[in-house]
């Protein structure tokens, strides 16, 4: 079975697209049902230092795929390029989940059911 990591971007807390989830019960939700290897969170992954810790996380990561709940996926595959390549994170291995405008229930099951489509 393929390792997985998750990071969810919150676009810093303050958009108005994230106001109606609990992103603590999206995390504690998943990670519980050990979808995941490991969860995280990152409160904008798109600034410098976002960046900096995905070149960070990446560098030794042992995962199969690493899937970013937050924005549009394509604006996603823009905004880490650089930061792929930097740590020769393979592109095709991210999986962009868009989440924005969700309830808490409705991000989780956006989140299970790109595993479901990337299984």
């Amino acid at each position: 079975m393929a390792k997985k990591g998750l990071l969810l971007c919150v676009c810093q807390g303050t958009c108005p697209s994230f106001h109606k989830m609990d992103i603590f019960e999206v995390l504690n939700s998943l990670r519980r049902e050990g979808i995941f290897e490991w969860v995280g969170l990152h409160p904008q992954l798109c600034s410098d230092d976002g960046e900096k810790y995905l070149r960070e996380l990446l560098k030794g990561a042992e995962i199969d795929q690493l899937y970013v709940a937050g924005c549009d996926p394509t604006m996603q595959r823009k905004m880490y390029r650089d930061a792929f390549e930097a740590v020769g994170f393979p592109k095709e291995k991210h999986i962009g989940v868009e989440i924005r405008n969700m309830d808490t229930q409705q991000a989780i099951e956006a989140i299970k059911n790109a595993v479901k489509a990337n299984s």
